[in-house]
This record gives C-alpha cells, structure tokens and sequence, in this order.
C-alpha cells in the first residue's frame, strides 16, 4: 500500500536496516544502468524521488528525468522500453514524454520547452545526477506525505513541512519560494480530495512519434494548443 499524500507526521530520526541500506542499493544500480545508457547517447538524466533522499521500500518507483528538449528518438534509442506516454500534470505544466522501461521503471523528458522554475519540482522532491549517483550522494527532498526528508549517516531525519518556514525550505532544497508555494498547495489539495488524477495522459501509438501524436493532441484540445504556443 502507497503512503498517504500530505499527512504530515512528527519530526523523528530513522534507522535503516541492513535490509534497507540493500533495497536501496538495488534500486541505485537499476537506476544507473538506465542513467548511463542516456549519458552515453550524450543526454544528461537526473533520477529523482525516493531513490535519490534513500528513504525507498521495495515498491519505490525508479523515475529517471531527462531536462533538455531534444528529439524523443534519441531517448528511445538509448534505453529499452515498453510503452510509450504523453503526460502533462496540470494545464500550465510541461508537457512531457513518458517512456516506461518496466513496472518500476520510467524516464520522462519535455517535449516543450521548460520554464527555469520547472525543474525546481524535481529539486523539491530531491534529485541526483548520474556522478552524484556514482558517488553514493543521497540528497535533501520532500516527499508525498509533505515530509522533508534530510539524509543522515545512517539513516534520515523527518521533518514535517508545517514545521518549517517556506523561505526556510526553499534554501533548504535550493528551490525558489514559489515552487515550495506552489507544490505545498498542490500536496495539500490532494490531502483534502484524494488524488487530482492527471491533466493529460495518451499512450502514443506503435506507428507515431511522440511530437506527431502531440500534434495531433495540439489540434483537439486548445489548452494544449494555448500551452504550446506560449513556449
């Protein structure tokens, strides 16, 4: 059973155990591989989420992210994949292509062009590169519970959001304020109603590329039209 969006919690310290210190290797060494394989088709890749603060369980998800605008058969090229999806979370964010390696497994990229603040969303939630991930880093984020996750030696220490102070955080993530703002809001929302559901999510035929499929998405829904015309 997924954790619960926007519970908050208690601040507290947690241990890993040697059963946990392996789940996470297993997912880092998953996550690399993937990770690799873009670097080598010269595209940068940042994993981010629970892989990169260290606080998985065995059903975390391994989300890989590709942050620059480039032709979507060069991903396609570099990793093994097994669906194909166009994704936008909410009218005014990125859209973005969604490949999923596996049942766990996923990398994404825009397929617009992205506003500087953008990739603060995958700040918030801690992200890592492809070095960092060699180097055995785990980093500072927050995650669905609005719980900010802070690595230690052995383990991390929580502490929930409301606690804090949203400048306070933001320099914590090395986020601008708007987006703690903003995802704060977001989180909450969905404490209150269950989860929003996604804006926009087509799987992209076997014969289509994702722009050609975009496209056509383009010419039927104006939000979508709005959105790309404005970047």
């Amino acid at each position: 059973m997924r954790p619960k969006t926007a519970t908050f919690g208690c601040r507290k310290f947690v241990e890993y155990s040697n059963e946990h210190w392996k789940i996470l290797e297993k997912k880092r060494n998953i996550a690399r591989e993937v990770m690799r394989n873009l670097s080598l088709a010269g595209l940068p890749c940042i994993v981010y989420g629970s892989v990169a603060r260290g606080d998985v369980s065995e059903k975390s998800d391994i989300d890989i992210f590709v942050p620059c605008l480039v032709p979507s058969y060069r991903i396609e090229l570099a990793v093994d994949w097994i669906d194909r999806w166009i994704v936008q979370a909410t009218p005014n964010y990125v859209i973005k292509g969604e490949l999923v390696v596996d049942e766990e497994v996923t990398v994404s990229f825009p397929l617009v062009k992205m506003k500087d603040r953008e990739i603060d969303f995958y700040r918030f939630g801690g992200c890592l590169t492809l070095k960092q991930l060699e180097n055995k880093e785990r980093v500072a984020g927050v995650d669905k519970r609005l719980v900010l996750i802070v690595p230690r030696k052995n383990g991390h220490e929580e502490i929930p959001v409301n606690e804090m102070q949203p400048n306070e955080l933001a320099k914590t993530l090395g986020v601008c304020i708007d987006i703690v703002v903003e995802r704060i809001r977001v989180l909450e929302r969905r404490r209150e109603i269950g989860r929003t559901g996604t804006f926009l999510q087509c799987r992209v035929p076997p014969d289509e590329s994702f722009e050609s499929t975009l496209l056509k998405i383009s010419k039927k829904n104006p939000a979508v039209r709005k959105l790309i015309d404005s970047r």
